[in-house]
Order: C-alpha cells, then structure tokens, then sequence
C-alpha cells in the first residue's frame, strides 16, 4: 500500500491521536500489576518469604519488572494516530503496524456509528481478513473507507466529521459521500 508514496510527507491536513481510556481496560491491565507488585514488596523489600515455597527473589524481580511496571508502562504508551495528508491516510497503530492508504485507492468514505465488539470483535486492530479491517481504541464513531478494491477499512475516530471531510476533500468529486450510516 505504499507504492508510489513521496517521503516527504507535505503539510498534515489532519491529525488525531487515541489512547485507550477505558477505566475498566485499565483495571485489567494494573490488576495483574497490583500482583506483581506485593510479593515484590514482601519479599524483596521487606525480606519476608511469600508462601510455602518461595520463588527466587531474581525471578520476583523480574516478574515485578515486566508485569508491576512494564505492562502499565507499555499499555499506557499504546496509541492510535490518524493522519491524513495531500495524498494518502497514515494509521499508526504504535507500537503495532503503520498502514498508508493512498487517497487515489479510497473510493468513499463516510461517517459511520457502529458496535465495536459485534461488527470488529473488540477494539484494536481487527478484522484481519483482507476484505474488512478496524483501527479503534474507544467509542463507537469512526470513518469508514472502501477501498476501490473492495475492501472495508473503518477508523475509529472521536473527530469522526472533522476527519472525514478532510479526507473528502482529497477525493475526486464522484467519489465523496455526505451519507452518514448507522
């Protein structure tokens, strides 16, 4: 998809960055945290074996750095960028997959309300077929692009009018779509 796309990337007519925010999202991700955390503080800084048989404290250690710190640390860095300039669309999934759609390939696009866990199976990155795919972290608003070869490419956006004009506005007149569907 990035065939025929200059390196420089020319002035950003848009541009919006997601994390994901979801309170319930997070109690998932510092859960596992929080336990990491105690027999690192039982054991290691207190000096109190935890349990019958306790692990090494090296092998505490280094559950409390990937699980106590690490897992909260790269869950919080996670983020959805949207781009759109002169002649293409970036969707940076970081620190996933980066995708470029050349503006010459979308043949519409539109606003669109959708259910994330029915329609895509969840947030993130779904639907890895090649006919549908969704780039989302929060909400139910996005912008839905066909491709001319077919295929479905929704963007999960809470500035879902703002971005769809703009990418609107790099189509040719034919292929733009006002229709809001949902």
């Amino acid at each position: 998809m990035n065939e025929g796309i200059p390196s420089n990337p020319g002035p950003t007519l848009f541009r919006e960055e997601q994390r994901f925010r979801q309170w319930w999202l997070w109690v998932i991700v510092i859960g596992p945290a929080v336990l990491a955390w105690w027999p690192f503080m039982q054991q290691v800084i207190e000096g109190k074996p935890v349990g019958h048989n306790p692990a090494p404290d090296w092998l505490v250690w280094v559950i409390w750095i990937f699980i106590g710190l690490g897992l909260p640390f790269f869950f919080g860095r996670v983020s959805m960028v949207t781009e759109v300039y002169e002649d293409r669309v970036l969707i940076r999934y970081r620190p996933f997959t980066r995708r470029t759609i050349a503006t010459a390939e979308v043949e519409r696009a539109e606003v669109r309300t959708y259910n994330a866990v029915k329609d895509y199976g969840g947030w993130g990155i779904k639907g890895w077929s090649k006919a549908k795919m969704a780039y989302n972290v929060s909400g139910n608003r996005g912008v839905e692009l066909t491709l001319r070869n077919g295929q479905s490419v929704m963007l999960g956006s809470q500035r879902a009018g703002e971005l769809v004009a703009v990418i609107q506005s790099r189509l040719r007149p034919s292929r733009r779509t006002t229709k809001t569907a949902g």
